[in-house]
């Protein structure tokens, strides 16, 4: 079992990384969007939780930036008819917390939202997961890809990461620029600048 790897970003694209590790293995890992916008520059050092999935055609290692978020991925793979693929599309596409609220809510149409949801997939998510969705509902920590912003804070937030920002870090700061004088979404956006920068 490989629980975690820590070691430097060698390459990145939209759906993968490599990292180098100090023993000198270099691993490939799938990954899901929050973690893509997570990710330090090419050369700097990454750490990232991470699930192994063995089948018939090879193996693959799933990336992920917390603990929480790797057993939702478990979770879900656990339902009938939902492989790897669609369960880091789930995370990738709602982010932890709206997946949590959508299976607990039997909230199908957020589901079938979803590429490759279709009703029966979303309906047999919520039948036999609902109940174990009520665990991760209680914490905190699956806010990943659902930061409650909206309006032009939410758009704020999009431009930071456009520019290269964390989206953690960029609604931290959004949130630090909105508790100031700040009011359209370009002045949001300044401010919220000013405050990355300070860091």
């Amino acid at each position: 079992m490989i629980a975690r790897v820590h070691g430097k970003l060698v390459a990145k694209g939209i759906d993968r990384i490599e990292v180098m590790t100090a023993g000198g293995v270099c691993y490939e890992l799938v990954i899901p969007l929050n973690v893509l916008e997570s990710l330090p520059r090419e050369g700097q050092d990454v750490d990232l939780f991470t699930s192994l999935v063995v089948k018939e055609d090879g193996w693959q290692l799933f990336g992920f930036l917390n603990a929480n978020d790797r057993s939702l991925f478990q979770t879900l793979r656990s339902a009938s008819g939902v492989g790897p693929a669609l369960a880091l599309g789930l995370i990738s596409a709602l982010g932890s917390g709206r997946v949590v609220r959508a299976i607990r809510d039997r909230d199908l149409t957020t589901l079938q939202g979803v590429p490759r949801v279709g009703k029966k997939v979303a309906e047999r998510l919520c039948v036999e997961l609902g109940d174990k969705m009520k665990d991760y509902a209680a914490d905190a920590s699956l806010k990943g890809g659902d930061s409650n912003l909206d309006g032009g804070a939410a758009d704020a937030v999009r431009a930071l990461v456009s520019l290269g920002y964390a989206t953690a870090d960029s609604e931290k700061a959004v949130r630090a620029a909105l508790g100031g004088s700040a009011a359209g979404t370009a002045d949001v956006v300044r401010a919220a600048l000013a405050v990355l920068q300070k860091r």
